[in-house]
């Protein structure tokens, strides 16, 4: 039976530090990245723009959420560059120094009120430095994984890194829900929200510590050795991958289903203009159940997708969280808080979760060693680049008094979905390849038979991380 590099050069620590690392890289960033998100949506209307117009306050407020997403194309072109050309440890310390600081920033901005538009002009900048920064997390995170994991179980450990994603959006929401819950609205406002941005100095010394105990992936210092780097990774990428790149920018489409979750759904929940009338704490348990639930659900979604195959938890997720999208913002629209905790936990827990556990195995599995960061992190984000600006066309499209805006924003949401679903169905299965025959089209996938075997040696040989599923 042939072996590969990444069965002869494997190292099962390595895959733990590699797995713990980008599990709690993912947790620190994006507990960044989700804490600008909430306060979006609850605070940033009242004290970064106008009070005079609480609709155009909703929609500048939850367009500087999007305007993040409008640098990420551009760090994912120079941070992916960096991960293809000087290694994957190297780029994921840089993202994390870079959002820990620009968080922090946030924080201390003075209000509209202090300087007029000098205010929302700052929370725009730092909110580009954040969208630079993260563009180059997920690939990092994921490609570093899949390197270091045993073939036949890549689809397990690299889904880690999206149990780190919403572990921080469930420590985001931690942070504000007491702040939200106990303190005076008007403490709440003029300083209360600077603290959850502040404690981001954790991000700086927590995730140094761990980043730069891990060794840089066999897989890549073998195209070192090789003399395989690219000098010009996005080139190459684009000249030889451009179809998987333009899939993947296809199916990242799905991140309209967080929009749905967590932005737009909080804005059309607790903002005045709407006249729901959730209250702000009240409102945020929903996605956090549905967060929980989530992180219990992706390592077993990533674990059946090691035996089935990447493609088909992904279709089904897509489909069937674009359909409940519907159900959950009609539960918020009749103001019924059990049933949009149930939606929120079928739509965004359990059923999204198809999607969201298997990208970060099958996106990286569709480019080859020597480009795969570049080529993941520039498709992935100009995916969510697209998805990014919906929040402000469906707070444009379904104002404060607009009819139906649960089936207006639903239908939405659900075509978007379907773009997703049909990208993934025309995709290769990625499973049973190898490494080093990762990104070739005419790969040919290990026997059946012989990859249950493989799959099996390395589920009874153990990998130290299973505990932390």
């Amino acid at each position: 039976m042939a072996t590969t590099l990444n069965e002869t050069a494997h190292d099962r620590s390595q895959t733990k530090k590699a797995t713990l690392s980008g599990w709690i890289g993912s947790v620190l960033e994006y507990y960044d990245f989700f804490i600008y998100a909430t306060a979006a949506s609850l605070i940033f209307p009242q004290i970064f723009f106008p009070k005079g117009d609480p609709k155009t306050a909703i929609i500048a407020s939850l367009a500087t959420y999007g305007v993040g997403y409008v640098a990420r194309p551009i760090g994912a072109f120079v941070l992916g560059h960096w991960g293809d050309t000087r290694g994957r440890k190297h780029v994921l310390v840089v993202c994390m120094f870079l959002m820990g600081f620009s968080t922090m920033a946030v924080g201390l901005l003075p209000t509209y009120q202090q300087v007029g538009m000098l205010a929302p002009t700052l929370l725009v900048i730092m909110r580009l430095i954040q969208g630079f920064a993260v563009a180059g997390e997920i690939s990092g995170a994921s490609s570093m994984i899949l390197e270091h994991a045993p073939f036949g179980r890549r689809g397990y450990f690299a889904s880690f890194t999206l149990q780190g994603v919403q572990f921080g959006q469930i420590l985001a929401a931690a942070v504000f829900l007491p702040l939200a819950h106990y303190m005076p609205e008007d403490d709440f406002n003029s300083w209360g929200w600077r603290i959850p941005f502040l404690l981001s100095f954790a991000v700086i010394v927590v995730g140094y510590m761990i980043r730069r105990n891990v060794e840089e992936t066999p897989a890549f210092e073998q195209e070192s050795v090789d003399g395989k780097v690219p000098k010009a990774p996005m080139l190459q990428a684009v000249q030889e991958s451009w179809r998987d790149m333009l899939r993947v920018v296809c199916m990242a489409l799905m991140n309209v289903i967080p929009v749905v979750a967590t932005i737009f759904g909080a804005a059309y929940a607790v903002q005045p203009g709407y006249g729901i009338g959730f209250s702000k704490d009240v409102y945020l348990w929903i996605p956090v159940i549905g967060n929980i639930v989530a992180v219990l659900v992706i390592p077993f979604v990533g674990n059946l997708s090691d035996k089935i195959g990447r493609k088909p938890p992904i279709i089904v997720g897509a489909i069937g969280s674009g359909l409940l999208s519907f159900g959950y913002l009609y539960a918020i629209s009749i103001h019924n808080v059990p049933l949009a905790v149930v939606m929120s936990v079928l739509m965004w827990g359990i059923v999204y979760q198809g999607y969201n556990a298997v990208f970060p195995s099958f996106y990286p599995e569709l480019f080859p060693t020597r480009t795969r960061v570049s080529a993941m992190a520039i498709s992935q984000n100009l995916g969510t680049l697209v998805t990014a600006m919906l929040p402000a066309v469906f707070a444009a499209v379904a104002p404060p008094g607009a009819r139906d805006i649960p089936t207006t924003v639903g239908t939405l949401a659900l075509i978007v979905t379907a773009i997703a679903a049909l990208a993934a169905l025309s995709a290769r299965e990625t499973h049973r390849i190898r490494m080093e025959d990762l990104g070739k089209r005419d790969a040919v996938p290990v026997d059946k038979e012989e990859y249950k075997h493989l799959r099996e040696q390395s589920v009874h040989g153990g990998s130290g991380v299973k505990a932390a599923a």
